[in-house]
């Protein structure tokens, strides 16, 4: 371990944090590819002649994808590496985000009809069922899978970036800026959508859109090489980077996921994310909603106190990685630092549950704006113990691992957070749930890596 002082890495250079500039862009991009098909909604059901049903299964088509993504995604790139891999998913996303537009060119009325096999309890046996949907739903489908799929490359990616250019002390604020870009997304991306939609149409719209990603593409294969290699990184930040890192880049291995499966700290990156990943999900696809029901809000209203939300969420990723980041830099152990930071963001979650009971938007949103700010602000550090426990040729695929669980299981609370409305109205029982699901996500870790150190992937 180096003797540097605090602040060595900062005056040794700063090209580290042009490569998390660019992570921050690919999420943001990411994020505008992702939610332009929400803001453009009603449009799209109007001009297309969608049903409620037919936008419901195009949003879980997506849903599903993206879970399998993230899983794949991080597999290959710890084979592919992510000089190579990183900009091979966005190239590929960028192209099914513009596909989206060429679904214009599909016969809205159209109607497609499949007949399916299913077994049947109450029937008995097996039986033919049939689904039938316009040719545009089934092309948005296609094109939302290809989306979800390839998307869930960019945080795997991401973190395994993050790992290999930063040292341990600055990885949870690295993360933390970086994944930053999906609030800055989510904020400028019905601004943006809108009025691109209210000049060029839905289509163009979608092309437009496409085209960022093709431009960071262009960006980062002018830019990245791996440390080691960059001709532009000065050796005084190279040995900043490398102060708490081996002294030789690790060898790429391919490592089976029965392997990955008997260490402690992947189960309880798995079981994190089961509990607490869906939270962020939820804030997506139903804070708009709830704010609007809650307070009889009108469309403009609803999509002001979301921004502000989401405004309020990003800053809860860079103050969570700063937190354990000074930890660190005052000489507390990686272990403690961490989960000091986990548990300050547990504990600011609990108000969450508060929120139904509100009496102005502004304070409903201060309570769940805290507590998404203190949901980025766990994935910082959740990331990063990731990252802290196991080798380098692992990260991305046990990040893609915990994503595959967190949105997977995400489908499934949405599923039931729907018909808890459908039955009760009421958001209170979901407030509550997710209220707590972070404090027993934290107990979880504790119980399996007692102690987060290097080499501190302990088999279980």
């Amino acid at each position: 371990m180096s003797s540097s002082p605090a602040n060595a890495p900062s005056a040794a250079g700063h090209l580290r944090w042009s490569i998390c500039g660019l992570l921050f862009f690919s999420v943001a991009v990411n994020y505008i590819h992702r939610l332009t098909i929400g803001i453009l909604k009603d449009p799209l059901s109007q001009s297309l002649g969608w049903s409620e049903s037919d936008y419901g299964n195009i949003a879980a088509a997506f849903s599903f994808a993206y879970a399998f993504g993230y899983l794949l995604g991080g597999r290959m790139l710890d084979r592919w590496g992510v000089k190579r891999g990183l900009p091979i998913f966005v190239f590929l996303w960028s192209l099914a985000a513009t596909a989206h537009g060429l679904c214009g060119l599909l016969d809205p009325a159209q109607q497609i009809e499949f007949r399916y096999p299913w077994f049947s309890l109450t029937q008995g046996g097996l039986v033919w069922g049939t689904f039938a949907a316009p040719l545009t739903v089934l092309g948005f489908i296609g094109a939302r899978i290809a989306l979800g799929l390839t998307q869930g490359g960019n945080f795997p990616g991401a973190i395994k970036t993050v790992a290999e250019w930063f040292p341990v002390r600055e990885r949870a604020l690295a993360t933390g800026w970086f994944n930053t870009g999906s609030n800055v997304g989510a904020v400028i991306c019905p601004l943006v959508v809108q009025w691109m939609y209210g000049r060029w149409g839905w289509q163009t719209t979608f092309y437009v859109t496409g085209l960022l990603g093709f431009v960071w593409v262009a960006v980062w294969l002018w830019l990245y090489e791996s440390p080691a290699r960059h001709p532009r990184l000065s050796p005084a930040e190279l040995a900043a980077i490398r102060e708490d890192q081996p002294a030789q880049e690790e060898p790429k291995v391919s490592v089976p996921w029965l392997t990955l499966l008997r260490h402690r700290a992947v189960w309880a990156y798995v079981l994190a994310s089961i509990f607490a990943g869906p939270a962020w999900g939820f804030y997506q696809f139903f804070l708009p909603d709830f704010l609007k029901k809650a307070f009889q809000l009108n469309l403009s209203g609803t999509a002001v106190w979301t921004s502000v939300f989401f405004f309020l969420a990003a800053a809860g990723g860079v103050t969570g990685g700063w937190f354990a980041g000074k930890l660190l830099a005052r000489g507390w152990s990686v272990n403690s630092a961490r989960k000091t930071a986990l548990l300050a963001c547990a504990l600011a979650v609990v108000p969450v549950c508060l929120a139904p009971f509100a009496g102005s938007p502004l304070l409903a949103v201060i309570i769940v704006g805290l507590a998404g700010s203190a949901h980025q602000g766990w994935s910082a550090n959740l990331f990063s113990v990731v990252s802290d426990t196991m080798p380098r040729h692992a990260i991305s695929s046990v990040v893609g691992l915990g994503g595959f669980m967190a949105y997977f299981t995400g489908g499934f609370v949405n599923g039931i957070t729907g018909q808890i409305l459908q039955k009760t109205g009421s958001y209170v029982p979901v407030f509550l749930y997710f209220s707590g699901m972070y404090l027993l996500s934290l107990l979880l870790i504790q119980v399996l890596v007692p102690r987060i150190g290097r080499p501190a992937a302990q088999p279980a």
